[in-house]
């Protein structure tokens, strides 16, 4: 039975009860503190006369006295003492104690600690608990331990992972296999004179299992495994990340053997470009430069391996790549299709699969998926089959988180009326019947006219037999022509354009810029280079290297190529109007169908 831990309390909680504390001593050990009301000496004198008077204190400038009215009040005042020589027959005759009635003060050296010293440390402790409550919320008992380089470390065992739980990067995975050797048998190297490299920088898009190759390499090498974020190095104190640095590779060091890995080093390896204050002198710079002076100070024999990942290779500063620092280079990339059928069926392996599932099938529909989307895609499939309140995960299941990555969850309760289905449908069709009578177009697999969350209120899915790895000229140009085909049916069909062919445009516009610009598939641009690609793991933005008279070239030449491929999309479409109208009532009335329903009333013969 675990026992239930007790609610922490709240900041205000202990600065309420402080000030309570305050107010007792206050009250307790400092009542001379307390201001006595003063009052005219008449007044002291009527209520003699009146006989409320009980206690007198005469004092050398003032006359202190307690009275107590007809109620029972009591009072406590003092007046100033006029020096009445008929002051002590009067008081007899009221029959009025002598006695004192302010208490006499305490020592100087009480006071000042009652004064001073005890609401300092009442303060102090306040600080302590308000610095405690706020290291909390800034992430836990390290955030304030600026030296300290908080990476977290896995002993061999913890790591849990081996090259067995990686799938998909063979050729990675055998760089890294030589340093695990190394770590295994260092002197099987040293007989001969070869030194390990000090560093291996992995270099892929995101979700292509960077970090876990790493922890791989731990698990497999069985050694301590030193993980730290980029991120963790930069502080609000000038100097914390050079020390953290430090601490680093200090630790690293006592712990050797061992692997030490940073993830997302372009964080604090970016290029020195000396445009910050004091000739670039900033915080980021000395964390790097840091880095720089550790990783030439470390002897790689110990057995100490620098491990980095990075999604942005280009951003790195060139002293961090050279030999002796980081000596590989370690492409970790996008699967392929062998790839990522071994990632499905590895993440496949703790989930309760139908017998007759088809990897290789998904494995061609979910072409550029890394490693992380594919496990997702794995997920969505079991999830889906607990919804539907199956035991096993089916090849629908799996079909249809394909299609959830790609264009999100269906929207069954979206209202579209029965013109705009209409449109949809022909629009749709219009795709896939350009496509199918196209060659070297891939087969169509899908179409659907039901929304999804995306945005998107319909797609046609085509899939490749097989892995291409290039494109040609007349493959690009069709697959414009297939972007326009949507487009295209609803000119024919309505006479009219709908906002629905906004992402094919884009897609088309784009690859058009890229047959001119990168691929050299232009006649007027031949073989010139007019654009180039940044950040090609993140999104691969591009931007034109070229003037402006060119690049108004460039444009006209785009326009020229969409405006042919549009051109051959109506052209097809209407040589197979009677076709286009069958596809798209039959699309109408199923809201989705398969390629091969679409392929089966496409080659049936007309009726005589």
């Amino acid at each position: 039975m675990t026992e239930k831990k007790t609610p922490k309390k709240p900041l205000i909680f202990y600065a309420v009860v402080a000030m309570i504390i305050l107010l007792v001593f206050n009250l307790l050990f400092m009542p001379a503190l307390n201001r006595i009301p003063e009052v005219p000496y008449n007044f002291f004198v009527s209520s003699l006369e009146q006989g409320n008077v009980q206690l007198v204190e005469v004092q050398d400038t003032q006359i202190a006295f307690i009275t107590q009215d007809e109620a029972g009040q009591q009072g406590i005042y003092v007046t100033g003492n006029p020096n009445d020589p008929q002051l002590v027959d009067r008081l007899l005759d009221a029959e009025v104690d002598f006695g004192q009635v302010i208490p006499k003060e305490e020592s100087p050296l009480l006071m000042f600690i009652l004064t001073w010293i005890l609401p300092i440390i009442l303060f102090v402790v306040i600080g302590q608990l308000m610095a405690r409550y706020m290291q909390k919320k800034m992430g836990g008992p390290n955030s304030m331990s600026f030296g300290k380089s908080n990476a977290k470390i896995y002993v061999e065992a913890q790591t849990g992972k081996t090259f067995a739980d990686v799938a998909g990067e063979d050729e990675a995975k055998e760089a890294l296999k030589e340093i695990v050797d190394f770590l295994h048998n260092p002197s099987k190297y040293e007989s001969i004179g070869a030194t390990m490299p000090k560093g291996a920088l992995l270099v892929g898009p995101p979700g292509t299992g960077k970090t876990l190759l790493a922890k791989a390499v731990a698990g497999e090498a069985h050694v301590p495994f030193f993980s730290i974020s980029g991120s963790e190095f930069v502080e609000m104190f000038v100097g914390m990340g050079a020390a953290k640095v430090r601490d680093l590779f200090k630790q690293a060091n006592e712990k050797a053997p061992c692997i030490v890995f940073i993830d997302e080093i372009d964080t604090i390896g970016k290029k020195r470009d000396g445009g910050g204050m004091g000739g670039g002198n900033d915080e980021r710079e000395q964390t790097l430069n840091q880095l720089l002076t550790e990783m030439d100070g470390f002897d790689a024999r110990k057995g100490v391996v620098i491990l980095a990942a990075t999604n942005r290779p280009e951003s790195l500063d060139k002293a961090l790549l050279r030999p002796g620092r980081f000596d590989r280079r370690i492409p970790v990339e996008l699967p392929d299709l062998a790839g990522r059928e071994a990632i499905l069926k590895v993440h496949a392996a703790n989930v309760k699969i139908a017998p007759d599932v088809d990897y290789n099938a998904i494995a061609r529909a979910t072409a550029g998926a890394s490693g992380a989307e594919l496990a997702n895609i794995v997920n969505e499939a079991a999830l889906r089959a607990v919804r539907l309140g199956r035991q096993s995960v089916t090849q629908a299941d799996l079909e249809e988180s394909v299609e959830v990555i790609i264009a999100g969850y269906q929207r069954k309760n979206a209202v579209i009326s029965p013109k705009d289905k209409r449109i949809i449908a022909y629009h749709e069709i219009g795709h896939a019947l350009v496509a199918a009578k196209q060659s070297n177009s891939a087969p169509v697999t899908k179409i659907t006219i039901i929304p999804r969350t995306s945005g998107a209120l319909g797609y046609t899915m085509q899939v490749d037999e097989g892995e291409k790895v290039l494109m040609s000229r007349e493959e690009a140009f069709n697959k414009i022509a297939t972007l326009t085909g949507g487009r295209a049916a609803e000119e024919l069909i309505f006479g009219n354009y709908t906002s629905g062919a906004s992402n094919d445009i884009e897609q088309a516009t784009k690859l058009a810029r890229a047959m001119v610009t990168r691929y050299g598939m232009s006649s007027e641009f031949d073989m010139m280079a007019l654009e180039t690609v940044t950040n090609q793991y993140l999104g691969g933005d591009t931007s034109l290297a070229c003037s402006p008279e060119t690049a108004a070239k460039i444009d006209s030449e785009v326009l020229g190529i969409i405006k042919k491929a549009h051109a051959k999309a109506i052209s097809i479409l209407k040589e197979n109007s009677g076709k286009l109208d069958e596809l798209a009532q039959y699309l109408y009335e199923k809201e989705t169908i398969t390629g091969d329903e679409f392929m089966q009333i496409l080659n049936k013969p007309k009726a005589s």
